[in-house]
């Protein structure tokens, strides 16, 4: 994948937004039959070591392992599935070393009740055979066998889960110098990673949905039983009496770090950039206070001078939230803001965006938004310009434009259907270089290897709202890994 989000640019220049969300704790355990020890000298050993391998690999900053060893008789395996409930494991990798019996393995996933991934490694590509048939003492070549057939009791396993209903997931490959084998591991680690982000996100929402935005409306119930986590009622008026606690000096200081962040345009009034400066803190403060890992918002003001004075003046500050981890989607749009976090979490952007035009001639969609954008993901310094008239919205005031970075780049949507369920709708594509619409919006050029016309059909057939969320680098694995760990499906249009 390429163009993954690695830092804030500007780190440094704004404090970082410092979200509770406790580490993913993984647990990891191998399988064995306690039969072989004293008939095959050294194998239990040895494969203890090739778990030992695998939980350094699965090792990361943000993951916590729990290893349980070599499980190899069923009263082991009861205890095991006891102590991952203790331990509150977040997912399981079930490292199958060698053959074993289905008894040592049913009992500590069932228990657990967690998903389960089956790691099918073998420790080198291929024996050996010439060394193999030469060893001369059968045991010998038995054992060494044994240390190589980690595949013979996957499909008993496999077997057992199917009519236990317990949902599993494979790899198969190889314990070392296979990269395919562990960037998908990898792609595991980091799905179940963003499943556990999502499952303690508590989203933040401010004011109602927008009028007449049919599409827009989804139950909150139902996103909360599929992605775990938890929605607060944020009110205008909140954030509004933050804003009077702004004082003078640390606006300025706000509208300096402006200046050093966006390519400020040089006919953005003072006071609008005083204006768009004391909001921006409050939301910070607000933020804090709440302790929100995203934001869904709007609200029109009208009849209320200082709720439209707070409201008409967001963009600037909700886009650097979002550029810090913290999502905030316009119009009230909770599934689309599910979607950016989750782009977020990934480490890939997630900004907010819709079509704007069909370029027929280029073959390219035209995807853009007003507010807030993701600007972290920009291909150059985002700019500001001021806008006499928010379209279809109340107020005036100041708003970013750019561009997303020229590459691949990954759009998901997070559908809900007739009978009320959620699902994903992804597509792969490339942010191209070209003209845009320089009218203080989020829009870039997106071509797709289906072609313009077909990417809209296709992805329009699904019936997702009109927003989507887009990200950098190409990810779909990585999001159908998310949506199996959900237990949601997936549809990819390309």
């Amino acid at each position: 994948m390429q163009g993954r989000v690695t830092c804030f640019p500007w780190q440094g220049i704004l404090p970082q937004m410092n979200l509770q969300v406790p580490p993913l704790r993984a647990g990891l355990f191998g399988i064995g039959l306690e039969a072989y020890w004293p008939q095959f000298q050294g194998l239990k050993e040895r494969l203890e070591g090739y778990v030992r391998a695998v939980s350094k690999k699965l090792e990361r900053p943000d993951v916590e392992i729990i290893n349980l060893g070599l499980i190899d008789s069923p009263e082991r395996a009861m205890e095991a599935g006891h102590q991952f409930r203790r331990e509150d494991v977040d997912v399981i990798f079930l490292y199958v070393t060698t053959y074993a019996l289905s008894s040592t393995v049913l009992p500590v996933v069932r228990r657990a009740k967690v998903p389960v991934i089956i790691l099918n490694l073998q420790p080198t590509s291929a024996i050996d055979y010439v060394a193999f048939n030469t060893m001369g003492d059968r045991t010998r070549m038995t054992g060494d066998w044994l240390a190589h057939c980690s595949a013979c009791p996957v499909p008993e396993i496999a077997n057992v889960f199917k009519r236990t209903g317990i949902p599993f997931h494979q790899v198969t490959g190889v314990l070392e110098e296979d990269p395919v084998c562990w960037n998908e591991i990898g792609a595991w680690l980091d799905a179940a990673r963003v499943a556990n982000v999502m499952s303690h996100n508590r989203l933040g929402l401010m004011g109602h949905c927008y009028n007449g935005m049919l599409d827009i409306a989804s139950d909150t119930t139902r996103h909360i039983a599929t992605f775990g986590g938890h929605m607060e009622i944020v009110e205008v008026e909140e954030l509004a009496a933050l804003r009077r606690g702004v004082s003078d000096s640390k606006a300025m200081r706000r509208v300096g770090e402006f200046r050093e962040i966006f390519d400020v345009q040089a006919d953005c009034p003072e006071v609008e950039l005083m204006r768009a400066a004391r909001t921006s803190l409050a939301l910070d403060e607000l933020v804090s206070l709440k302790n929100l890992g995203s934001l869904a918002y709007y609200h029109m003001g009208s009849g209320c001078p200082e709720l439209e004075d707070v409201i008409s003046s967001v963009i600037l500050g909700n886009s650097l939230l979002t550029a810090r981890g913290i999502p905030v989607a316009g119009e009230y749009e909770v599934k689309n803001v599910q979607a950016m976090k989750i782009l977020d979490a990934f480490g890939v952007g997630g900004s907010f965006t819709e079509y704007y035009a069909m370029d027929f001639a280029d073959d390219v969609v035209l995807m853009g938004h007003d507010g807030p954008g993701h600007i972290a993901i920009a291909g150059s310094r985002t700019k500001v310009r001021p806008l006499g008239v928010y379209h279809g919205k109340v107020g005036q005031g100041l708003s970013v434009e750019m561009s997303v970075k020229h590459g691949p780049v990954t759009l998901l949507s997070i559908v809900e259907d007739r009978n009320g369920s959620l699902f994903f709708l992804a597509a792969e594509g490339e942010s191209v270089p070209g003209p845009i619409l320089e009218i203080g919006n989020t829009n870039s050029r997106y071509k797709f290897p289906i072609g313009a016309r077909s990417f809209v059909n296709n992805w329009n057939s699904h019936g997702p709202a009109h927003h989507c969320a887009v990200g950098v680098g190409h990810i779909s694995h990585k999001l159908a890994k998310l949506a199996a760990l959900l237990n949601i499906r997936i549809e990819v249009v390309c």
